[in-house]
C-alpha cells in the first residue's frame, strides 16, 4: 500500500492544476490511465472564456452563460466561477502558457469570439489552446519533487469507509490497476480528487479521446454520491467528416471568425433556424444540422471560411488548416465537411464550489463534477475555466483541512477470480452500447427510444457484472463497466425530464416547463 496526502485521479487541466497548487506542501499522487497528456484537455482548440476587455463585463458573461444554459444554470455559482476567470488566466500566464499575442490589445493577447458569446472574450493559443496549456503544466508536474505521476494506471474503484467497517471515514483512497505490472495496487489518501473528464466514448461518434469513459462519474456514483443533469450531453456541431479522421474537432472559433454553414449546393441554412445564425449556442446549431441532414438525406453539411484570406486562416487556425490539408481539404479554397458528435458531459457528480462531493474527503472537479455552471447547455470555452477555478478552490479547501493519518487498508482480493478465457464479451458489449446510445439517446430523443436503451443497458449490466465477478480486471473491462453505469445515468436522467430544454430535446415533450429544475439521482453505495 502507498499513501499520499492527496490522490488525484485524472491528469487533464483540472487534475494538473490542483496538483500544482498543492504540491509545495503536500505529497500528491497523480494517476493517469495512459500518458500524462492523453486526456481531453489536450484536444481543446478554442480557448478559455474570461472578461479581459474593457468593453466587456462580468454581467455580460454571466448573461450569455445563463442564456446558453436554458434557465438551468445556478446564477450564484455562475457569477462566482466567471468572477475568478481573470485570476485564472493570470496564473496560466505566470506558468508560461504561450497565448496568441495581440500588441494592439490592452492585455497584449488576442481575444476571439465563439457561439453564444456577446463579446470577444476567448483567450487562446492559436487553435490549439489545450495542447499549449497541457504541455506547459505537464512539464512542471513531471519535474515537481512532491508529485508522483503514475502513468498507465487506471482506477478500478474508490475505497470507502463503509466497505471496510468505518462508514464515518468517507473516502480512503482507491484501488488502481497497474497496467505494466498487470496487478491491482492499493493507494491510500487523506483526500481523493476525481478529475477524470467526461463520458463521450459512451457514444459511437465523439470528439473525445479514447480516455473519456465516464470513470470518475461511475466510481463516485458507485460510492454513493449524487449525480445531476446527466441527460445534458453536448453534441459539438462541427466534427470533421472524413473516413480517415478520428474525432477531429473543427473549433467553435471558425464560426466565431465568420465561418458559414452550408448545404452541399452552397445554401446557408442557419438563419432559418435562429436569428443568431452560426453564432447560436451549440445545442441550437447541432439540432439544426441534424434536421438538415435528415431532411435532405445528407451524410454531412459544410462549414465554409474560404471567404477569409488564406493568410488569416493559416494564422488563426494553423492546426485545423494543416490537418485538413493532410486529408486533401484546402480550407482556404473549399468548405469543410462536418457532422455533430458527442462532445461534453454537462452533468456529473454533485459538488459545491470547493469541489466537495457527498462523500467526505472525496472531491470532483472538471468535467467529472457538476457545479451548476453549465445548466442545460455549456457555453463555449467555459469548461477549461471551470477546471481552473474549481481546481484552485478544491486545493485551498484541502490545504486548510485537518491532517489525516494513513490508515491500513485491505488489499485487492483476487482469490475468487481467474484469467478471462475470451475478450469477445467486452468488445461486443462495448460496440453494442455505443451504437444504441447513438441511435436512441442522441440529439433528438423519444420515450420509446429511451426505453429501448434502458432495456439493453439492463441486459448489458448483468453480463458485465457477471464477467467482473468471475474474471480478473483488465483495462477494457474497467472502462466498459464505467461506460455502462454512465449510460444508465444518462438514460435515467433523460427519462425523468418531461420537457425539451437545452441539450435535451424530446419529440414527446417539445415544450419547456414553466420552472427549470435539475435532475438529481440519489447515490447508493454498492
Amino acid at each position: 500500500m502507498r499513501h499520499f496526502d492527496v490522490l488525484v485521479v485524472g491528469s487533464g487541466l483540472a487534475g494538473m492544476t490542483l496538483a500544482l497548487h498543492l504540491a509545495n506542501h503536500s505529497r500528491v499522487g497523480l494517476v493517469t490511465k495512459r500518458a500524462l497528456s492523453d486526456g481531453a484537455s489536450q484536444w481543446a482548440q478554442g480557448g478559455i472564456a474570461a472578461v479581459l476587455d474593457r468593453e466587456d463585463s462580468l454581467a455580460a458573461h454571466v448573461e450569455d452563460t445563463l442564456i446558453a444554459g436554458a434557465g438551468l444554470c445556478d446564477e450564484a455559482v455562475t457569477r462566482h466561477i466567471l468572477g475568478h476567470a481573470a485570476a485564472a488566466i493570470d496564473w496560466l500566464v505566470e506558468q508560461g502558457v504561450p497565448f496568441t499575442p495581440d500588441v494592439a490589445h490592452e492585455t497584449g493577447f488576442h481575444l476571439t469570439r465563439e457561439g453564444g458569446h456577446s463579446h470577444r472574450r476567448i483567450i487562446h493559443a492559436a487553435d490549439a489552446t489545450g495542447a499549449a496549456v497541457v504541455t506547459t503544466l505537464a512539464d512542471k508536474v513531471l519535474n515537481h519533487p512532491n508529485i508522483t505521476v503514475l502513468q498507465d494506471h487506471i482506477a478500478v474503484d474508490l475505497i470507502v469507509g463503509a466497505k471496510v467497517g468505518r462508514p464515518e471515514a468517507g473516502c480512503l483512497g482507491a484501488y488502481v490497476l497497474d497496467r505494466q505490472a498487470d496487478r491491482v495496487i492499493t493507494l491510500s489518501a487523506s483526500h481523493t480528487v476525481l478529475a477524470c473528464g467526461g463520458a463521450g466514448k459512451v457514444y459511437l461518434y465523439t470528439t473525445n479521446p479514447d480516455t473519456a469513459t465516464g470513470d470518475g462519474i461511475a466510481m463516485g456514483w458507485r460510492a454513493g454520491c449524487r449525480v445531476a443533469n446527466m441527460e445534458f450531453i453536448q453534441f459539438h456541431p462541427t466534427c470533421l467528416y472524413h473516413p480517415y479522421a478520428k474525432s477531429f474537432l473543427i473549433s467553435e472559433a471558425v464560426r466565431g471568425e465568420g465561418g458559414l454553414l452550408r448545404l452541399p449546393d452552397g445554401t446557408r441554412f442557419m438563419p432559418q433556424h435562429d436569428p443568431r445564425a452560426e453564432l447560436a449556442p451549440r445545442d441550437v446549431v447541432a439540432r439544426a444540422i441534424d434536421f438538415e441532414m435528415k431532411k435532405h438525406g445528407l451524410d454531412c453539411v459544410h462549414l465554409d471560411i474560404s471567404h477569409q484570406s488564406a493568410e488569416f486562416i493559416r494564422h488563426h487556425f494553423p492546426t485545423i488548416h494543416q490537418r485538413c490539408l493532410e486529408l486533401g481539404i484546402d480550407i482556404t479554397r473549399e468548405p469543410i465537411p462536418v457532422v455533430p458528435a458527442a462532445h461534453y458531459t454537462c452533468g456529473g457528480l454533485v459538488t459545491d464550489l470547493n469541489g466537495r462531493t457527498d462523500l467526505p474527503h472525496l472531491y470532483a472537479i472538471g468535467e467529472t463534477g457538476c457545479t451548476g455552471l453549465h445548466g442545460a447547455n455549456r457555453l463555449a470555452s467555459n469548461s477549461l475555466l471551470e477546471c481552473l477555478v474549481l481546481a484552485r478552490a478544491a486545493a485551498e479547501t484541502i490545504a486548510a483541512a485537518p491532517a489525516r493519518h494513513a490508515e491500513s487498508l485491505p488489499e485487492w482480493d483476487e482469490s475468487r477470480v481467474v484469467d478471462a478465457d475470451e475478450q469477445v464479451v467486452i468488445s461486443h458489449n462495448w460496440d453494442e452500447l455505443r451504437r444504441f446510445m447513438w441511435d436512441y439517446v442522441g440529439i433528438v430523443r423519444t420515450d420509446k427510444r429511451l426505453q429501448r436503451a434502458a432495456n439493453r443497458i439492463e441486459l448489458l449490466k448483468r453480463e458485465i457484472e457477471e464477467y467482473y465477478a468471475h474474471f480478473r480486471v483488465s483495462h477494457d473491462l474497467i472502462e466498459l463497466r464505467n461506460l455502462v453505469d454512465t449510460a444508465e445515468l444518462i438514460v435515467r436522467s433523460a427519462q425523468q425530464r418531461h420537457e425539451s430544454r437545452g441539450l435535451h430535446y424530446s419529440r414527446d415533450y417539445p415544450d419547456l416547463l414553466p420552472q427549470a429544475l435539475p435532475t438529481i439521482l440519489a447515490g447508493r453505495s454498492r
